[in-house]
């Protein structure tokens, strides 16, 4: 088959590639590089099967396709909080141009979008069927505002279009490949832990995180995609950790003696967040198979190859 994947060189996109490459696919990668980088999908540069296409998914392109992943879009906020306004344009006229893509050629479309369109939640834990808590005017808004209208978009391109579409909602994912720099709670701590300072806790460390290894998230992606369902999905971990419990987590595989360090909690911060799953296990039969200790131990030793640092894991779990 011939799969699309926007974003591809990313942190997701990139797991996915190598997924959809050994399953004997024929993929085209397009990415502009924003966040995502060329070192992730080194390894099938000159196969066959695989393609590399520059390109901002806010300009149109013709391509023939059969599926169209469509992940491209900044996702941490330190990246999608530098350039707003790129942010919420990537959202709509990116995903305006991959849904008339898939219109063209008859595509399964499938929309990458995210646990923050529930915004700072009052359900807990969060189902599909929750419209959500979001700030419109927010620092965080961009991000959560523009994936909210790309599931509008998609779903309005299936009822007006017949483009046969798929929603994901994503909770928060880890594993190799993240970004040194990425913001997010997980790449900070090891990060932190690795590099001897102090792990930065924000608040108080009580507001909960659900952590899915990115590798269960990608066969999520593929369940989903190649079913008959259109969503929206929540696919992540329903395992629910505090921010500190993680941080200590981190500090015994790395350095029980790393201090933590607390700071003001930044704005819109989620307080609490966890997927309910039901909807993903009745229709996919999917569910996340590596629990966190696990999904950390293969995270740590790609993090400390890329930072120089050598890495002795601290705890047998």
């Amino acid at each position: 088959m011939r799969i699309l994947v926007t974003g591809g060189t990313g942190f997701i996109g990139s797991h996915l590639v190598d997924r959809l490459m050994e399953a004997g696919h024929e993929v085209l990668c397009l990415d502009n590089y924003y966040t995502g980088s060329k070192k992730n999908i080194l390894h099938w540069l000159g196969h066959p099967n695989f393609e590399l296409i520059r390109h901002d998914v806010t300009e149109p392109i013709r391509l023939e396709v059969e599926q169209i992943y469509h992940l491209a879009c900044p996702a941490s906020p330190v990246h999608y909080q530098f350039n707003p306004v790129k942010t919420i344009k990537t959202n709509v006229m990116g995903t305006l141009n991959m849904l008339g893509l898939a219109k063209r050629t008859k595509a399964r479309f499938f929309l990458a979008s995210t646990s923050e369109v529930y915004g700072d939640p009052l359900v807990h834990p969060q189902t599909e069927d929750y419209w959500g808590n979001v700030n419109p005017i927010g620092i965080r808004s961009c991000y959560d505002e523009g994936k909210r209208v790309a599931e509008t978009l998609t779903f309005d391109y299936h009822r007006q279009n017949n483009v046969n579409v798929c929603v994901a909602r994503i909770f928060n994912t880890y594993g190799p490949r993240m970004q040194v720099n990425d913001g997010r709670v997980v790449s900070n701590f090891i990060v932190q832990a690795l590099q001897g300072i102090p792990l930065t806790v924000y608040g108080d460390g009580s507001q909960t995180r659900s952590f899915c290894y990115v590798a269960d998230l990608v066969e999520g992606f593929i369940q989903l995609m190649n079913s008959e369902h259109q969503g929206p999905i929540n696919l992540g971990n329903p395992d629910e950790y505090t921010v500190l419990e993680l941080a200590e987590k981190i500090q015994a595989l790395i350095n029980p003696t790393a201090e933590v360090q607390y700071k003001p909690l930044p704005s819109d911060d989620p307080q609490r967040r966890r997927p309910d799953i039901t909807r993903a296990r009745n229709l996919l039969e999917w569910q996340p198979k590596i629990p966190l200790m696990d999904g950390l131990q293969r995270t740590i030793p790609d993090f400390a190859e890329r930072l120089g640092v050598t890495y002795n894991k601290v705890v047998q779990v």
